[in-house]
């Protein structure tokens, strides 16, 4: 342990995690190259290139160049996936829930005396067909 002192063990662990987040960097770029709708085949291809060719210059111009646009479209993906989850959710669970509702409705209606107990059970035969 004598042969590799404790600041040789800092410096180390720092340029493997910059070595690790450059990777990071790497691939959300890549990422964000082909999520481009925007860009053009000849466009996705030399920015492509250039990140490859020139790997730590090619991410510093793109995250210049193009970083305020990269987010926006991160927003618009989370914004995009959160509503097809919203949108399956409500197709999942839509029609059990209506229908539960209005049961629910129709027992109120029932305990307050506003409708009788042969007009509860054809509105409920009516929601459940």
């Amino acid at each position: 342990m004598d042969d590799y002192p404790l600041l040789n063990v800092f410096w180390t662990m720092m340029w493997f995690f910059l070595w690790i987040m450059w990777f990071f960097l790497l691939f959300k770029v890549i990422t964000d190259i082909f999520r481009d709708h925007t860009l053009g085949g000849w466009g996705k291809a030399g920015w492509l290139i250039f990140v490859l060719v020139v790997p730590f210059l090619g991410i510093l111009v793109y995250l210049i160049a193009r970083g305020h646009s990269m987010r926006e479209r991160d927003q618009k993906q989370a914004e995009e996936q959160q509503a097809a989850f919203r949108s399956y959710v409500q197709q999942t669970a839509g029609p059990g829930a209506g229908s539960a509702e209005e049961l629910h409705k129709l027992s109120v209606l029932k305990d307050k005396g506003d409708i009788t107990q042969a007009e509860f059970d054809r509105a409920k035969a009516k929601i459940l067909a």
